[in-house]
């Protein structure tokens, strides 16, 4: 902004306005006016103040739009009011209100110098996460459709004055270009505490992530407390009262927590209580963390537990989970596990294999899960080519390898009509240890290379798939527990993080370079 250039005339007092190139603009005409000579005293110019075109704000996620104009912009103070229009926007307006500093003064029709006001509006058809800021005449104006997206809008602000500095004069236009912005958490491999869980909500929010996805269940451990099962629990696990708050703190930011109970593999800590369970060989080896799917008390077991975890986990998302089931690792399925063949035949016919048997599982789990009104993802490798049984048209494939057994490409699950949320491990997966062939994913990797239509490898899909691409997500696993704390863990993605959200919220190519990106990250916090 230009700034203003105060020059004492006799008594009075005029303030010289800058052009837009930094010239003092009136100074010709101050010095000529008078008796018309050019040389007598000069009449005090009319106090006026012009301020060169305002420059798009820098956030990340990046705004999508932004109409810039002549102002002062604005900036919080003490004193100054945060209002809303319309009741539903309470929540929003006390935590920026906190945020700001400001006082939050509820619902209000009067206008006050300095006001934020945030406000609903009737944009029907729009994308309810987009918003509308409007900063002008010493006011700032956040609207949208719907309080998701005044939220966001909220969120740009903060950004905005971070650090004392200045929201700039004109319109923000803002959306995101994928609806599912999601981060998951392996807390079943290794605890995370409480608090570590709810500082990254607070750190996603912030960053218009909408989703914190928590696999609590595997052979390692079962992280939650169960009232139907608790013998399955392992110690040390949150609390019911612990995970509530998460999903409380989480919906007042506007994410959806996605539980993950995985069946029918990784199961070994359930099995550990559950042992006539297991699943068996031909030869009466168990395999590792697999349920027996021909047993009827292995799903009544798990739909206990879906049914029970429904009640704590509110949010309309769900995670089935699905993959590496060992029953269909082995080179002859029917000939190392009989009694899986038997039932598959019983139960669909002469034709029918394992792998409808584990299909007919997954859709089963489906059922006891869409009568809590969830939408359902699950695994990529648990949808098996071939099979008579057909998984649910319900589910979503969270597509994250294509190096199992019989592996398909993406574009096999998105000609068939699949929506698809993008797990990549080739960019989205930190695994601790770095086991395999893994190395820890960089924020300047996401950020340089990967898009959502890069779902496997490096190789993107035909854009004309990219509408049932809904969205993406960045994933912590735990396989060598103990390789980093959680403190470790938190500095680890802090970059990842930052990157796949500007990928999932802006289609196009980043305007910063990744060193500028780095630097914006640092300032912002």
């Amino acid at each position: 902004m230009a700034g203003a250039l105060v020059v004492v005339i006799g008594a009075g007092a005029g303030v010289w306005a800058s052009g837009d190139d930094g010239t003092r603009a009136g100074s010709a005409q101050a010095r000529t006016a008078g008796d018309g000579t050019g040389t007598g005293a000069a009449a005090a110019p009319t106090p006026t103040r012009t301020y060169a075109l305002s420059q798009t704000p820098r956030t990340i996620p990046a705004v999508r739009a932004h109409t810039p104009a002549r102002g002062p912009g604005w900036r919080p103070a003490g004193g100054q009011r945060v209002v809303v229009s319309d009741a539903d926007l309470a929540d929003e307006g006390r935590l920026i209100a906190g945020e700001l500093g400001m006082s939050y003064a509820g619902q209000k029709d009067d206008v006050r110098a300095g006001d934020l006001r945030l406000a609903l509006n009737d944009d029907e058809g729009a994308n309810p996460e987009s918003y509308t800021m409007t900063v002008r005449g010493g006011r700032v104006t956040v609207s949208g459709p719907s309080d998701e997206g005044v939220f966001y809008g909220t969120r740009t602000l903060k950004q905005e004055v971070h650090g004392g500095g200045t929201a700039p004069e004109g319109v923000v236009r803002d959306e995101p270009a994928k609806p599912r912005r999601g981060f998951m958490l392996d807390i079943a491999r290794k605890h995370f505490t409480a608090d570590w869980i709810q500082d990254r909500v607070r750190e996603l929010g912030d960053l218009k992530f909408n989703e914190i996805g928590l696999h609590f269940s595997d052979d390692q451990a079962f992280r939650i407390q169960s009232d139907t099962h608790p013998e399955i629990v392992s110690t040390p696990h949150l609390t019911k009262a612990q995970v509530k708050k998460i999903v409380d703190l989480a919906a007042s930011r506007h994410i959806t927590v996605v539980p993950e109970i995985d069946s029918p593999g990784h199961l070994g800590a359930v099995l550990a209580a559950h042992p006539e369970l297991q699943l068996k060989n031909a030869q009466g080896t168990a395999t590792r963390g697999a349920i027996d799917i021909s047993k009827d008390a292995s799903g009544a077991l798990l739909d206990d537990l879906l049914d029970e975890f429904a009640g704590l986990f509110t949010g309309g998302q769900w995670h089935l989970g699905g993959d590496e089931y060992q029953a269909l690792t082995v080179s002859d399925p029917a000939a190392s596990y009989p009694q899986l063949a038997t039932a598959a035949r019983d139960t669909y016919g002469s034709g029918a294999g394992v792998a409808d048997l584990a299909t007919g599982w997954l859709n089963d789990r489906a059922d006891t899960v869409r009568a809590h009104d969830r939408t359902m993802r699950a695994w990529n490798d648990g949808f098996y080519a071939g099979t008579s049984v057909k998984p649910a048209d319900d589910l979503v494939v969270a597509y994250w390898t294509g190096k199992e057994i019989g592996a398909r490409k993406p574009v096999e699950y998105l000609s068939a009509g699949r929506k698809v949320l993008n797990y990549n491990d080739e960019f989205l997966y930190y695994v601790l240890g770095e086991p395999q062939t893994f190395v820890y994913p960089t924020g300047q990797r996401i950020y340089e290379q990967w898009t959502p239509r890069v779902l496997r490898g490096t190789t993107a899909v035909p854009a004309s798939y990219d509408a049932q691409i809904l969205g993406g997500s960045f994933a912590v696993w735990c396989d060598l527990s103990n390789s980093q704390t959680q403190d470790q863990v938190a500095a680890g993605i802090r970059m990842p993080l930052r990157a796949t959200v500007q990928k999932l919220w802006d289609p196009g190519a980043p305007s910063l370079s990744w060193t500028e990106f780095t630097a914006l990250a640092d300032r912002l916090g």
